[in-house]
């Protein structure tokens, strides 16, 4: 079952911020900016269980990689392609 959306733009934060943090504690609130979603609020336990289901990968380059793992990475590529040379 999906809660319907509450949003308060930023005047009603300014005013009503006892109610809304209220609220929040219950579920995620948006904040908009000029009729743009551009905040939300929630609480604590939402905000981590989220953190603990966001995915901690990176993006890197082998510009940037560590020696010891970048040396890893080219003796398996050297494996792989002196058994794929094997298998022609």
């Amino acid at each position: 079952m999906t809660r319907p959306s509450v949003s308060y733009s930023t005047s009603d934060l300014s005013r009503k911020s006892g109610d809304i943090i209220a609220e929040a504690l219950r579920h995620p609130v948006t904040i908009t900016q000029r009729n743009k979603p551009r905040l939300v609020l929630l609480n604590i336990d939402d905000y981590e269980r989220l953190m603990r289901q966001s995915d901690a990968r990176s993006v890197g380059a082998l510009e940037t990689m560590p020696l010891e793992l970048l040396d890893e990475f080219e003796a398996a590529v050297d494996t792989y392609a002196d058994s794929d040379e094997v298998s022609r």
